[in-house]
């Protein structure tokens, strides 16, 4: 297959190893990959301002950018959840946009979501040795229904032992502008999580969004009790 990679504006401005590595995680399955070089924002963080004009304005750009490709995979089950979920209703009253958001919602993927429902190949032939803990963000969960596709690639990696997290289902308080708007409830929120996610005994953090991740990290390396957090595409580009 050919696969357009859907970098997001966290991967390419602070992680960009994380599309280095699903390009090679790629490539080496016996596919090709591609970086549609006028992909932008998904949407979100206008979108959750209230700016709708303005949110039609950047997911045109995202809609046009990807036209053309056969499949599109994102390391980010918030900005896929962002386009399946709401770029229908933000097209509704626009006919031709209307039918192009809905192509890219058939051709859009989540990374775990596209390895283990479309390539059907969640072992990847990773070997890592760490006790890990997983966090379901609640886009990747709560929109995009992923609950068995990350732990049947996490189940996968060879000398990997996976921890339960308290409370897993809870929310990590991120929540893209929510940490901005309401900083007081949002570090309420990632302060619990964080507690749980030491609690589970694990020696890194996993998960799907480097949002949730950042967070998460981000408040425990503050109190000086950090344990690393990695995506689960950085856990395979170890293990491979």
């Amino acid at each position: 297959m050919k696969i357009s990679l859907f970098i997001t504006c966290l991967g390419d401005t602070m992680f960009p190893d994380l599309g280095e590595t699903m390009a090679k995680i790629f490539t080496r399955l016996g596919h090709t990959v591609d970086f549609p070089e006028g992909q932008f924002c998904c949407g979100q963080i206008s979108f959750n301002s209230g700016y709708m004009d303005d949110t039609r304005t950047v997911a045109r750009a995202t809609i046009d950018a990807f036209e053309n490709s056969e499949v599109v995979v994102a390391p980010s089950g918030s900005c896929i959840g962002m386009i399946h979920h709401n770029y229908p209703a933000l097209f509704k009253d626009d006919p031709v946009y209307a039918k192009k958001a809905k192509d890219l919602i058939d051709k859009s993927y989540e990374f775990t979501q596209f390895v283990v429902n479309v390539l059907k190949t969640p072992d990847l032939g990773a070997r890592y040795q760490a006790k890990v803990t997983y966090h379901p963000s609640c886009h990747a969960t709560r929109l995009l229904g992923l609950r068995d596709e990350p732990m049947a690639i996490l189940e996968n990696i060879q000398g990997l032992e996976i921890l339960p997290l308290p409370e897993a289902h809870l929310c990590c308080g991120f929540g893209g502008t929510f940490s901005i708007k309401m900083p007081k409830i949002s570090e309420a929120m990632v302060a619990e999580k964080a507690e749980h996610v030491l609690a589970s005994g694990a020696d890194i953090l996993t998960g799907l969004d480097m949002g949730c991740l950042m967070n998460i990290s981000g408040y425990m390396e503050k109190h000086g009790r950090s344990i690393p957090a990695m995506h689960v595409i950085q856990l395979l580009g170890k293990g491979m």
